[in-house]
């Protein structure tokens, strides 16, 4: 087990020293890193780009995926004063344990394509930092490995709409250890991903000259990544989508089985309530309504999400749907958000309008990709850097503490 980091007592991640005494240096691709995006342009030039274009893209105009991020723009902060905020810490509880910060690491699919063993890398830098990781049932690591890693880690389902399929792998589930169960609820059928295509990519991928020329023109990509995993660990496959083995991430003719998704209604989560004996959270909840009607089945858990702005083209942003979620769930039911997270002010903004907890997806993918565990244990620490010092200039303790008298909306 590795040293946890202490994201109370981290360095400024501007520097170059270590944010842990004794911890190793800084590797020297991280030192320019200040913020997530800057994961974000070293990754666009590190993965071919059909791969990025996978992590990075939206569906149709791309209008969700900008409007997740514009709408950290309807507030401006109101900050206190002369409040003693030398003791700060970042501590949130979140489902009867306590985390080191108010932030989580997101699902991602097929991680391990842009980074080396990626679901693995972001599970051994979570469980360092003590926040919770969500493993995706559309990663290319089976989920066993992966629980071995972070036993707290949760695992996130896309499950069919056929009961039989849905109990077997919850039993999956259940034997690997995982003690939180994530069911995404807004992907009854896949997004219109027209940048997927554009860019050479599809799930499978299909061999091409395009794709081979993809990878030759980005050679630490394809050493590092594609060649690795293909000479030590054999051709990957979706390995969690169903409670069998999957389609390989590459082939001519293989397709993916998702199961009949547009089947699924209320009755199917009575059913996971039923089976799942754990912590069990509703994913891809906007609607008000919807989130109530999570709560009354037995969901100890909603996470607002609009998929990233990959499913429902205008879909509306989670920010702007979660004061309305809040109002009708009250204060202490524990809703989650995701969707456009950069900046600790962004994670503090989603806290003081009445969230529990945030979840980050794309900048965790990308500081993988760029330098593996090492990657994301330091964006997690620039990430928790921000938050701290964002709540020093409003003038909280604590991350519960930032309400909504901290914010005003913005009229310019």
């Amino acid at each position: 087990m590795q040293t946890p980091i202490s994201l109370d007592t981290l360095a400024t991640p501007c520097t170059t020293a270590p944010p842990v005494r004794g911890a190793a240096p800084l590797p020297r691709r991280l030192r320019g890193m200040l913020s997530l995006d800057d994961f974000e342009d070293a990754a666009r030039r590190l993965l071919p780009r059909s791969v990025f274009a996978y992590v990075s893209g939206g569906c149709e105009t791309n209008r969700a995926l900008h409007a997740n991020r514009s709408a950290f723009t309807q507030y401006d902060w109101v900050p206190r004063v002369l409040a003693d905020t030398s003791r700060r810490s970042l501590a949130t509880a979140l489902l009867g344990r306590e985390y080191a910060a108010p932030f989580g690491i997101a699902p991602m699919g097929i991680s391990a394509l842009s980074a080396y063993r990626g679901d693995l890398v972001q599970a051994r830098a979570a469980a360092a930092a003590n926040i919770p990781m969500l493993m995706s049932g559309s990663s290319l690591i089976r989920m066993e490995e992966v629980a071995a890693a972070n036993p707290d880690a949760w695992f996130q389902a896309y499950v069919p709409g056929e009961p039989e399929r849905i109990e077997a792998l919850l039993e999956r589930v259940a034997r690997a250890g995982f003690r939180t169960l994530v069911v995404t609820v807004d992907l009854p059928v896949s997004g219109n991903r027209e940048n997927n295509l554009r860019a050479g990519f599809s799930s499978p991928l299909r061999p091409s000259l395009r794709l081979a020329w993809d990878g030759i023109t980005h050679p630490r990509w394809l050493w590092g990544t594609a060649l690795r995993t293909l000479l030590r660990h054999g051709m990957p496959h979706f390995e969690n989508s169903q409670a069998t083995r999957g389609a390989p991430m590459l082939s001519s003719q293989a397709l993916r089985d998702f199961g009949a998704r547009d089947h699924l209604d209320w009755s199917h989560l009575a059913l996971m309530r039923r089976r799942w004996k754990g912590a069990l959270v509703l994913k891809g909840v906007l609607h008000p309504e919807d989130a109530r009607k999570a709560r009354d089945h037995g969901a100890d858990g909603v996470i607002l999400s609009n998929h990233g702005g990959r499913q429902l083209d205008g879909a509306a942003p989670a920010l702007r749907m979660l004061p309305d979620v809040v109002a009708a769930l009250g204060p202490d039911y524990p809703v989650m958000i995701d969707g456009g997270f950069r900046r600790g002010s962004d994670v503090l903004m989603a806290l003081a309008l009445g969230a529990k907890f945030v979840f980050v997806g794309r900048p965790f993918n990308y500081a993988g990709a760029v330098a593996g565990e090492a990657g994301v244990r330091h964006a997690i620490g620039i990430l928790a850097a921000e938050i701290r010092r964002n709540m020093a200039l409003l003038g909280v303790q604590r991350p519960a503490e930032v309400t909504r008298e901290h914010l005003r909306e913005a009229t310019g």
